[in-house]
């Protein structure tokens, strides 16, 4: 007799902000990964959510304060919550748990919670830059808790500032690395990450800004997610991420052997290749064994083309296996220009769906802004942490999976 694996839950608790409106479209983000999730509100949030919607998407009653006749009601939550994020939290509410009071259902779910406890702040950015609110929030931190945001923009007041509340689709992400969800089990992933470093002498090379930063981070969320990883690294100055299989290659040429061995002769080995790689388009001819010495004359240096990876790649498949990601790097001005050239890279290159984004929002940085381009549709996102993107990002390969069963199973529960 087979047993379905305990599902992972998430006590969602809601605190009284109009942000309040963004905590139903994280729990249907939870929902769809199939994390269970029970909702808690407290009495200043019902002026801004019913309790109604979040029952509906939940479909588990949603449980507002504590009466005297909820008994014990914080302590069958916090045993069954594997995380217990609070979503908006109130400049008022940081104050009540960093000082540990327990003076309704959501605070007191907090301080008995067996989890990780999980905060999305959302209030006037001259609250949270109080030195009130910094001393709470770095108590909380002390405490273990994690914070997700806030971020700058424009709050209800019209001012803009530090204080808005963190988009869902980062809140849920940060949710889902805490509960480590192994979707991917079973699932055999090949990233491809950094530059390509065509050398010219001992001293000299053809490189690009390239830093890798975006390939780890897919391969750091795959791992953590349950799948065997391969990471293809150019030359760059980043730990492997647990759990990892690392091997490094500094031109195009090893790059490509490389890769040809993880996948193997009938691609075979790997159910989904991401290719972040920046893998340069040429190659000097010649590679000089000693340092050539300054002339004073004009240099002519001679280039030949590298061979194109994600085009034999996309070539030699004979069907839809791996499933195939490529990644537009462009310097277009405006999305439709960004959205055409990773429509012609999407059939060029016989991928399933490219990740396309600018050179400006990518290179060098821990956040990136991309579009997920499909034959069908084009998924836009914000500026996101680039762990943030990669799930973005496997989420889609996982849906292109999921026709069959790799990975497709529910989450196994936390990390605990």
């Amino acid at each position: 007799m087979s047993h379905e694996p305990a599902r992972a839950t998430v006590v969602l608790a809601v605190t009284g902000s109009i942000a309040a409106y963004k905590a139903p479209i994280v729990a249907r983000l939870l929902k769809k990964r199939g994390v269970r999730v029970v909702s808690l509100m407290t009495k200043g949030a019902l002026g801004f959510l019913g309790p109604e919607t979040l029952s509906g998407l939940t479909g588990e009653r949603t449980l507002v304060e504590r009466t005297g006749h909820d008994g014990e009601k914080h302590v069958e939550l916090g045993a069954i919550a594997d995380v217990v994020a609070v979503v908006p939290a109130t400049a008022d509410f940081l104050a009540r748990l960093a000082q540990g009071r327990a003076d309704d259902l959501v605070a007191a779910t907090c301080l008995c919670a067996r989890g990780r406890v999980l905060l999305a702040p959302a209030m006037h950015p001259r609250m949270w830059a109080h030195p009130a609110t910094q001393r709470n929030v770095a108590t909380l931190l002390d405490d273990g808790h994690t914070i997700v945001g806030p971020e700058d923009g424009e709050v209800a007041s019209g001012d803009r500032g530090l204080g808005r509340m963190s988009e869902p689709e980062a809140i849920a992400a940060a949710i889902l690395r805490e509960l480590d969800v192994r979707d991917l089990e079973g699932v055999r992933v090949v990233v491809t990450a950094g530059p390509s470093v065509e050398d010219l002498d001992p001293v000299r090379f053809l490189g690009n800004r390239s830093t890798g930063k975006m390939g780890f981070a897919v391969a750091e969320r795959a791992a953590a997610r349950g799948a065997t990883v391969t990471l293809v690294a150019g030359p760059v100055n980043l730990s492997t991420p647990p759990g990892v299989h690392r091997v490094d290659a500094r031109g195009a040429l090893a790059m490509r052997a490389a890769l040809h061995d993880a996948l193997g002769p009938e691609l075979d080995r790997a159910d989904l290749l991401v290719m972040a790689a920046a893998v340069g388009d040429y190659r000097f001819r010649e590679t000089h064994p000693e340092k050539l010495k300054r002339t004073g004359e004009a240099l002519t240096l001679e280039l030949v083309p590298n061979p194109d990876l994600l085009a034999e790649i996309g070539a030699m498949r004979g069907g839809s296996s791996p499933v195939l990601v490529g990644f537009a790097v462009e310097t277009a001005g405006s999305d439709e220009a960004l959205v055409a050239l990773a429509h012609k890279k999407l059939v060029d290159k016989r991928v399933d769906f490219v990740v396309a984004n600018r050179a400006s929002d990518a290179f060098g940085r821990d956040d990136n802004r991309a579009l997920l381009v499909s034959a069908s549709e084009v998924e836009g996102h914000g500026v996101l942490s680039k762990l943030d993107l990669a799930d973005r990002i496997l989420d889609r390969a996982r849906t292109a999976l999921g026709s069959g069963d790799r990975g497709s199973g529910p989450p196994s529960g936390a990390r605990r």
